[in-house]
This record gives structure tokens, C-alpha cells and sequence, in this order.
């Protein structure tokens, strides 16, 4: 389907957001508030390393068309507890540079008027309301881009800039999908899978070898629906991976808790991740999405551990790039 097609294919109305239950950097938007403007609608969640490798994509359309007649609006939609949080969500938003307004989805009402299923998810409107374009996951980004402008110049907009040039940095940077062989993978019950769970008296402790893709723990952990907690320190988990990145949502809520991060029983270097030193060290100290590890060069198979000496963290996803 070309463009055009495209362009001529919507018949599906964009739902209003009254169902925001906050808004950021903004006041509520109406319809009549984004009648004439093209809206980019965007689903996120602040620990999805999917979205975050989306936003640079998300701020430069932002900062390139605001003035030519675009909206990016933000719907924040929590996928854990913490997410739900006002001053959680407050902090991400400040500290991934998000200017644009965002709205907090926290019961789901705008996800289910939407029927939305996916973090990422772009709705592209046009001037009159009319869903356009959606893309789930990440890419399409030329295409979103041509779209963006091309409803834009509909709408009357004139002598548009030219397109976006984005040199993503950290965990943004897109995935080595062609060397990427580790799934996302949760650990709380509700969703865990391939966790390898030998116990002891004392507790859980890791097999000798995992398999590429398990995990296992060691210490006293109490494995939760969203998550496996730390009951007792020191504590344990291991992950045999093949990726470029490592990155594991964390949380707290006994304050700062210190960790070591270690590759085949070595401190990482200089595949060390953004948040962790050379030596591997780093600190829990609000609950979001960590990058561990970020390699450099080819890599192939290995075995992550990262290791807490106090008892209190929660360990809910890790995703690899």
C-alpha cells in the first residue's frame, strides 16, 4: 500500500483522553484543543526498553514540527505498580527530556478506547481527528516521518523543514538485532518462563550451568507476580545470554541498595552498561530500567550475575539489545 492508499484508508476516529487521570507538561488536552493538528499518539511505559529506543524518534518530531501544526502526546500506560506512581512517572519524564504533554493512563481507559494491545504503539491523526497510520513496536520511523509530513502540508502547513537526522545514545540505541538471541524475559510468577528454581534449605542457588536463555537464583528470594524480591542479602541472579546489552528493571523500597555486576565471573570493562562502573558496581536507587551491560565489537554466548548484599530489591524484567 503507497502512501496515498493509506492516506485514504482511515475511517477510524482518534478517542478523546478524558479518561487521563493526570496530565504532564500540559493541560488537559480536548478534542477541540487538537482539532487542526496532526496528533502523534504514543503508548508508553517508562521501564519498556522498546519505547525508550523509540524516543529519540518521539523528541526530534517533537522539536522539528510543534510550530508546523504536530501534537506528540505521551500516554503514559503503567505496566508494573510502581509505574502507577505520580512521581515516578514525574521523574522519568524529567530525566528522558520529555517536553511534549503526557498523559496519565493510570486505569487504562485510554489504552481500551484505543484498543490498544502494545507498548510501543504510534497513532498518527490528521487534522480532522482520523486515525491514519499505527505502527506497534519499534520502526517505521521513515514512513511515520513521511506520514507526518504529508498530513501536516494537508492541513495547510507550508515550507516544512527537512526531515529529522537522529544519532540516538545509551539505552536508546536500537537493538543488534542481527546478533540479538535473547528474549525479553520476566520474573515475577505471572509471567516467568525458563527460570531454573534448584533449592536448598536456605534457599535458592544457581546450577552449575544454565542453558543459553535460563536464569536461576541464589539466597533467600520470594518469587512475586510482578517480580522475584530479595529477602535476605546477599542475593543472586543469573542469566546465560547472547546479546549486546543486558538491561534489568530494578526497584526499591528500602532505599539506596548497592550491586555488582560480573560476565563469565569478571568484572565487564568495557562492556560494562550505563549503569554500572568498570568494576561493575552500581546502585538501586529508583525503580526503573537499568543497562548493566553494552558490548563492544562481536560477543557471543555468556553468563550474567549480578549480586546484591542487602535485602529489599525487586528484579521484574530483563530485556537484551
Amino acid at each position: 500500500m503507497n502512501l496515498r492508499d493509506i492516506l485514504k484508508s482511515a475511517d477510524v476516529r482518534a478517542p478523546a483522553l478524558d479518561g487521563a487521570t493526570t496530565w504532564l507538561n500540559s493541560e488537559p488536552l480536548t478534542p477541540d484543543d487538537l482539532r487542526g493538528h496532526v496528533v502523534a499518539y504514543d503508548f508508553w511505559t517508562y521501564t519498556c526498553v522498546n519505547w525508550l529506543r523509540t524516543l529519540p524518534y518521539l523528541r526530534a518530531w517533537d522539536d522539528r514540527y510543534r510550530g508546523h501544526g504536530l501534537v506528540v502526546v505521551g500516554i503514559h500506560t503503567p505496566e508494573f505498580v510502581f509505574e502507577r506512581e505520580l512521581d515516578n512517572v514525574r521523574e522519568a519524564v524529567g530525566a528522558n527530556r520529555i517536553d511534549y504533554p503526557v498523559a496519565l493512563d493510570s486505569d487504562y481507559a485510554i489504552w481500551e478506547a484505543f484498543d490498544n494491545h502494545y507498548w510501543p504503539a504510534l497513532y498518527l491523526a490528521d487534522a480532522t481527528g482520523a486515525i491514519r497510520h499505527h505502527q506497534f513496536g519499534e520502526g517505521g520511523y521513515e514512513q511515520a516521518e513521511r506520514l507526518i509530513r504529508q498530513l501536516l502540508q494537508d492541513a495547510g502547513s507550508r515550507d516544512l523543514p527537512g526531515v529529522v537526522d537522529v544519532d540516538p545514545e545509551g539505552a536508546e540505541v536500537a537493538a543488534d538485532w542481527d546478533h540479538l538471541e535473547s528474549p525479553e524475559t520476566y520474573l515475577g510468577s505471572a509471567r516467568g518462563e525458563r527460570f531454573v528454581p534448584e533449592r536448598t534449605s536456605h534457599g535458592y542457588v544457581v546450577p552449575p550451568a544454565l542453558r543459553l536463555n535460563q536464569w536461576a537464583l541464589d539466597g533467600a528470594w520470594t518469587i512475586r507476580q510482578e517480580s522475584a524480591v530479595l529477602d535476605e542479602g546477599p542475593g543472586m541472579i543469573a542469566y546465560r545470554f547472547r546479546a549486546r546489552d543486558v538491561n534489568l528493571v530494578l526497584a526499591s523500597k528500602q532505599g539506596d541498595i548497592p550491586f555488582r555486576v560480573l560476565i563469565d565471573g569478571q568484572s565487564p570493562g568495557s562492556a560494562s552498561g550505563v549503569d554500572c562502573d568498570e568494576d561493575g558496581r552500581g546502585v538501586v536507587s529508583e525503580p526503573r530500567m537499568y543497562q548493566l551491560i553494552r558490548q563492544r565489537g562481536s560477543f557471543d554466548e555468556h553468563t550474567f550475575e549480578i549480586t546484591f548484599e542487602a535485602p529489599g530489591v525487586g528484579a521484574y524484567v530483563f530485556t537484551f539489545g
